[in-house]
C-alpha cells in the first residue's frame, strides 16, 4: 500500500537510513558506557595500589586536601571520565579482548604522560615532571596507569561484546526476524 504518494522503496530506504542513525547513536552510548564501566574496574584496581603505596594524600592536594579518602574519589572521578572518553575514542576500535587490551595499555601509557608528568604537576604548582620519568615512583605510577589501561580497555570490550544485539540463533527466532 502506498500513502501520502511516496513509493514504498522509498519509504523502506528512510526507514533503513533512521535504523542506521539510531544503531550509531547507540553505539556510541554504549561505547561510553563500556568506557565508564571499565574506568570504574580499572579505577578500583589502579586506587587500591595507591592507597597501598600512599599516594592517595597526593592525588588530593589536587582538590586542596590530604585526605585518602578524598584522594581515592577524587581518582575515581577522574577514572569514570578517562574511561568515558577511552569507549568514546577507542572502543569503536577495540572489537577483541587482544585489541582491547592494546589499545587500553596505550591509552593508560598517554595519561601516564599527562597525568602525572604533565596535568597534576602544573596544578600543584611544581611545573612539567619529565625530568623524573624515570625515578622509582614515577615508574611505579606507569605500572598502575598500564594496568589501569589494561583494565580498562578489557572491560569496555567485554561490556560493548554485551550490550550489541545477538543474531538469532534458533529457528523460532529467525522466523521472527
Amino acid at each position: 500500500r502506498m500513502g501520502c504518494g511516496v513509493p514504498n522503496g522509498k519509504k523502506k530506504e528512510v526507514r533503513m537510513a533512521a535504523r542506521a542513525r539510531e544503531t550509531a547513536n547507540n553505539s556510541l552510548v554504549q561505547r561510553a558506557i563500556g568506557g565508564v564501566v571499565g574506568g570504574v574496574a580499572g579505577g578500583l584496581v589502579f586506587g587500591v595500589m595507591m592507597a597501598m603505596m600512599g599516594m592517595l594524600p597526593m592525588v588530593a592536594m589536587v582538590v586542596g586536601s590530604e585526605s585518602a579518602a578524598i584522594g581515592f574519589l577524587y581518582h575515581m572521578f577522574n577514572s569514570v571520565v578517562i574511561g568515558a572518553l577511552f569507549g568514546l575514542v577507542f572502543g569503536r576500535l577495540s572489537h577483541t579482548y587482544g585489541q582491547g587490551a592494546v589499545w587500553g595499555l596505550l591509552y593508560g601509557a598517554i595519561w601516564w604522560v599527562l597525568g602525572p608528568l604533565v596535568l597534576m604537576p602544573l596544578m600543584l604548582g611544581m611545573g612539567l615532571q619529565f625530568g623524573m620519568a624515570l625515578a622509582p615512583p614515577m615508574l611505579m605510577s606507569l605500572g598502575g596507569h598500564l594496568i589501569y589501561g589494561l583494565v580498562t580497555g578489557l572491560v569496555c570490550v567485554g561490556y560493548i561484546s554485551r550490550a550489541q544485539p545477538r543474531p538469532a540463533t534458533s529457528g523460532t527466532e529467525a522466523r521472527r526476524a
